[in-house]
């Protein structure tokens, strides 16, 4: 290599030095830039945990038993810190009576993750008169404090600064409620007192729908307790709760023998008494070793109240052989009143606690519908039958020629045809009716069906694909079908 070939490389490399270097320098200084942009992205905007804190919803709460199921307070806290040992961070809530040191606090474990603990107006209230023993209407101090384990090694627990509150129970209303008096079918025995119904949706208004006499009348919370009662207040629509003997025995009067609608608010403290054309029940309920839920009057099964005519109550439903009659409610006693068996047609109102005890038998199980009147105490008894109709028939389609199925001798649910069938459809009406609007046994699958309401637009039906004698067997109860080809 000679020399200018020399210094000529020489020269090259010395520029590829001094570029590389250049090239590493801005890439170190790229690096930096970026390194400190991740820092404050990586960190710079991650909030430092403070320390552990408790907050509420409301430090001053009045409490209403209107509201009871309504929320009534929210207590929250931070996450508290866990001092960087990455470790999790467990909570427990406590609550008790101001400067009792938490001796008889109420806690809640409240684990991992969670935050916020809410109480309704119900729970806080119960707590304020039966844990802490407070004096309704009088504004009882709270305190309140979250305290953390951190589950490091060691454990480590914080504990809040104290959170207080300033909350006003109210004095429940009786959830019991007896009409009683000489205006009562019972009269003024407080210890055949009526019971009356609390709503479903506000169980503080209680109403009573039947036989009034001319008389008076008043309401008791306990039965065969004269006191405390809800006498009549500043007129006839308003009640004044009584709880000694000494304050005014002021009743309510009713100047005619009527059905009347009795409404009472506890909370309002209003009653409606109002004569009214409808029947002296609003609800019945069949019991009995012939009903689906025997002798047991607590879970006594309900009938149907006609939407178009209240006197009208129906039960429509499988029935075993046995007796059965009517209550008016499902108390326990079994001194309530009853629909009774006159004849096998017609039925009468036993006063609760006489002796009579007349039942209507079934001799046989199966499927019925029995209708009520109260408007002329009569009553229908049925029990369903079933006819097969369809172009796989050999009636067809004519209703009025549907053949009946045979009824089993013991179970009058168990229904069965046999004989020849075309390829076609058929369904299960329950009576020859031209009209087509009977209720009818339809296909939910090939083995099983369902009970079709008259009138209704759905129309299954079951297909048979191959001519040929079958016997089919349907079960109006288990709601199953077998189609056996022979």
């Amino acid at each position: 290599m000679n020399k200018n070939n020399i210094m000529r490389i020489t020269m090259q490399y010395a520029l590829f030095n001094r570029l590389f270097s250049s090239c590493l320098g801005v890439l170190a200084i790229a690096l930096i830039f970026t390194l400190s942009s991740c820092q404050d992205s990586l960190f710079g905007n991650i909030a430092v945990a403070g320390p552990l804190a408790l907050s509420t919803s409301s430090d001053t709460l009045v409490l209403a038993q209107k509201n009871d199921q309504t929320t009534a307070l929210t207590l929250s806290w931070t996450t508290g810190t866990n001092h960087g040992t990455g470790a999790s961070i467990a909570y427990v809530l406590q609550i008790d009576k101001k400067g009792n040191n938490f001796a008889s606090a109420i806690q809640f474990n409240m684990g991992k993750g969670v935050y916020t603990k809410s109480f309704t107006v119900a729970e806080l209230n119960d707590s304020l008169l039966n844990h802490w023993k407070f004096q309704p209407g009088i504004a009882a101090q709270l305190e309140a404090r979250i305290i953390d384990t951190v589950y490091s090694q060691p454990i480590v627990n914080d504990v809040s600064p104290l959170l207080t509150m300033n909350v006003t129970p109210y004095q429940p209303v009786s959830k019991t409620l007896y009409l009683v008096g000489s205006a009562s079918p019972n009269g003024a025995d407080v210890n055949n007192a009526i019971v009356m119904t609390p709503s479903a949706t506000d169980p503080t208004i209680f109403t009573y729908q039947g036989l009034l006499n001319a008389g008076s009348l008043k309401f008791i919370t306990t039965l065969g307790q004269v006191l405390p009662s809800y006498n009549e207040g500043a007129d006839s629509t308003h009640l004044i709760y009584r709880t000694d003997s000494s304050q005014p025995d002021n009743q309510f009067t009713v100047s005619q023998s009527a059905v009347y609608k009795v409404t009472v608010s506890l909370l309002d403290l209003t009653v409606s008494i109002k004569q009214v054309d409808l029947p002296p029940y609003s609800t019945l309920y069949i019991v009995g070793d012939a009903a689906p839920n025997g002798w047991d009057i607590a879970n006594a099964t309900p009938l149907v109240e006609d939407p178009n005519n209240p006197f009208v109550f129906t039960y429509q439903g499988v029935l075993n052989a046995g007796a059965f009659k009517f209550p008016v409610n499902r108390n326990t006693d079994w001194n309530q009143d009853m629909y009774m068996r006159t004849d096998d047609t017609h039925m009468y109102l036993h006063k609760g606690g006489n002796s009579d005890d007349n039942k209507w038998t079934i001799a046989k199980k199966g499927y019925y519908t029995l209708t009520l009147d109260l408007s002329n105490n009569t009553i229908k008894i049925l029990r369903t039958e079933l006819y097969i109709v369809g172009d796989a028939t050999p009636i067809g389609w004519n209703i009025d020629q549907a053949i009946a199925l045979t009824e089993d001798a013991v179970n009058g649910c168990i229904f069965t045809y046999s004989g020849p069938m075309v390829a076609g459809q058929f369904k299960f009406p329950v009576n020859r009716n031209t009209d087509w609007g009977q209720d009818m046994y339809m296909m939910a699958s090939d083995s099983t069906m369902y009970r079709h309401v008259g009138g209704a637009s759905d129309d299954n039906k079951w297909t048979i694909s191959t001519a040929g004698n079958y016997v089919i067997t349907a079960n109006i109860e288990t709601l199953k079908i077998s189609i056996q080809k022979q």
